[in-house]
């Protein structure tokens, strides 16, 4: 009796959806689509679960028994997001799980991480962005190791395709200062000379900050109620860009060679975590000038890799952030003036 099979949509790892699955599915040849097993997607591409094990066997090599631990299944949706589809429940993630490792008892067992600590820390980022914005500026005590970042960011970049599903038409936002709409060549990046620093550049570089929606880009000018703003639309030439909004979602241990490196890519999320969050962290106006200089520093070193934009989550809205380092990679298209109905507030009581 065949038995169940999974399929790409399972699964939330980048590196297996885009390398791994693909190729054990040209392996299979041409096989009728069907509903899979798990998760249940219709009229999609399956196959037998245990044809993935070799992949998890090698990572599950970072995890031993601990009767004090959790779950591997807790442990792979934690360290690596995986098994993310709405319908991938523990019940099913366990029951796929133990299909693909062809036993059940081990997904009911709790296991620790064993992997190596490295030095590049959080709390390293935290001593560096200190240092630079209150003691030293351009030469620093204790830099912080640039080939373990240039190693740990290049894991961040995103494919081409998975740029374009964000959005095909970008956004620029500027608020009026009276009713004569800006031109489209106003709407472009600033002047060098009139550039002053924001949270990737610093004051008289050009870089040009876009939103994936209308509403993203007005909200990141902070508008008050009764405002209008100037909204632009672009087209973005396919670049090389970082993806820092979720790094345990772009990573993937699955095409990574050795333990080694998989547990070298495992201790260094909650510093790619934590620098994403710098992109992201409000920032109050009177502090910006020197609160932006270690996202400053950051997409300097990105920019200075070969890279030509970084995408972050924003802080004020649902939508996604672009920083492109090469503003004549963006084609500014139609113009439109909006009016600002509402903005609202959110507290988080502090004590």
């Amino acid at each position: 009796m065949q038995g169940n099979e999974c399929c790409a949509n399972c699964f939330g790892d980048p590196g297996l959806s885009k390398n791994v699955i693909p190729m054990i599915l040209s392996r299979r040849g041409e096989q009728r689509p069907k509903t899979c097993d798990y998760c249940g997607t219709a009229d999609t591409q399956t196959f037998p679960p245990s044809h993935l094990r070799e992949w998890f066997e090698l990572v599950l090599d970072l995890y031993v028994r601990d009767p004090g631990g959790k779950p591997l299944a807790s442990l792979l949706a934690e360290d690596w997001k995986i098994f993310d589809h709405p319908k991938m429940d523990p019940a099913h993630v366990k029951e796929l799980l133990g299909d693909i490792l062809d036993d059940g008892q081990i997904v009911r067992q709790s296991f620790t991480s064993d992997s190596t600590p490295v030095n590049e820390t959080p709390q390293r980022w935290e001593d560096l962005r200190s240092e630079m914005m209150h003691r030293n500026r351009w030469f620093l005590d204790q830099p912080i190791d640039l080939e373990r970042l240039r190693e740990l960011l290049g894991q961040l970049v995103i494919h081409e395709d998975d740029f374009a599903s964000i959005t095909t038409t970008w956004h620029r936002a500027r608020l009026l200062e009276n009713d004569t709409p800006y031109s489209v060549s106003e709407m472009g990046a600033p002047p060098a000379h009139l550039a002053g620093h924001g949270r990737a550049n610093p004051a008289g570089i050009q870089y040009l900050y876009l939103g994936s929606t209308k509403k993203t880009a007005v909200s990141e000018v902070r508008p008050h109620t009764g405002e209008k703003a100037c909204i632009a639309e672009f087209r973005v030439q396919p670049i090389r860009a970082l993806d820092l909004r979720d790094p345990r979602k772009s990573v993937s241990p699955f095409i990574l060679e050795n333990r080694e490196q998989i547990a070298s890519l495992r201790a260094g999320l909650p510093l790619l975590e934590r620098l994403g969050e710098e992109l992201t962290k409000p920032v109050q106006p009177r502090s910006a000038a020197y609160e932006y200089i270690p996202s400053q520093y950051l997409c300097e070193f990105i920019k200075k890799q070969g890279y030509q934009g970084v995408l972050y989550r924003s802080s004020v809205s649902d939508g996604v952030n672009l920083a492109l380092f090469e503003p004549a990679l963006a084609s500014p298209g139609d113009v439109q003036v909006t009016l600002v109905d509402r903005v609202t507030v959110e507290l988080n009581d502090l004590f």
